[in-house]
């Protein structure tokens, strides 16, 4: 297959997985790694792909991926991340959960603790905690995003505002090297701020392909944070950050 009929497979490819690996490409098309390189580099100069450590991502802009592959990137360390951060969140609490596959994942593992009081912006979440009787459910109403069943808006926030919670429990789209959490949805960063200032300890579910991707807004800092749950090491220069901070940094066992 030549590289013009490959161009826009790979792209399709990092569209659809949120990441392409350089192994992945070659065994798909049959060519040398040292082909696929070549059509990383080529995409990756014309702005289409942004280079990562042993592939290429898509280039962020000023819109996410569809839902339902997010929810299958990187499942598994979703799943560890999830078990890992319910783990550490004790029964009879009360927890604020986001809009997200991460925080999902979260809910999941939060099925059979007792005396839960859950707030959430998410309708995923509540129907996935509907099963845990023990469990009260408060959906925060807002303007429904169909793409996900995120509720988001000034209402969302009113509500939110009402509460002091045990936990907030957040996902975001992005991080920065820097340590910023970013999002896409300025009206989604909003609820999460609220959720911020609200919580008497702040916890960050967010897989390692979350430092390959970039967004356009601000929800806030890793130093807003009490612990961040990640399935990978974080760089060097950023641990070190996080120590200055106080932010503990939990990988699954």
């Amino acid at each position: 297959m030549s590289e013009t009929l490959r161009h826009p497979e790979i792209l399709e490819l990092a569209r659809q997985q949120g990441k392409v690996t350089v192994e992945d490409l070659a065994g798909h098309f049959g060519v040398t790694v040292q082909t696929i390189r070549r059509d990383l580099s080529e995409l990756a100069e014309t702005g289409r792909l942004k280079r990562v450590h042993g592939g290429a991502v898509p280039v962020s802009g000023v819109a996410n991926f569809g839902y339902e592959e997010r929810r299958s990137l990187n499942e598994d360390e979703k799943q560890e991340i999830g078990r890992t951060c319910a783990a550490a969140i004790p029964e009879n609490s009360s927890v604020f959960l986001n809009i997200g596959t991460s925080t999902e994942a979260v809910a999941r593992e939060l099925r059979l603790h007792r005396n839960l009081l859950v707030v959430t912006n998410n309708l995923n979440i509540a129907n996935i905690l509907v099963v845990n009787e023990s469990c009260e459910i408060i959906v925060a109403g807002g303007v429904l995003r169909r793409s996900d069943g995120g509720l988001v808006g000034g209402m969302t926030n009113r509500v939110v505002e009402q509460f002091k919670f045990d936990y907030a429990v957040l996902g975001c789209s992005a991080l920065d090297t820097d340590g910023d959490m970013l999002d896409f949805d300025t009206q989604e960063v909003g609820v999460s701020q609220t959720a911020l200032a609200r919580a008497r300890t702040n916890i960050l579910v967010a897989d390692h392909s979350k430092f390959e991707r970039s967004a356009p807004a601000r929800i806030g800092s890793l130093a807003d944070i009490d612990v961040f749950f990640t399935d990978r090491p974080v760089d060097p220069d950023l641990a070190r950050l996080c120590d200055d901070w106080g932010t503990q940094i939990r990988l699954p066992e």
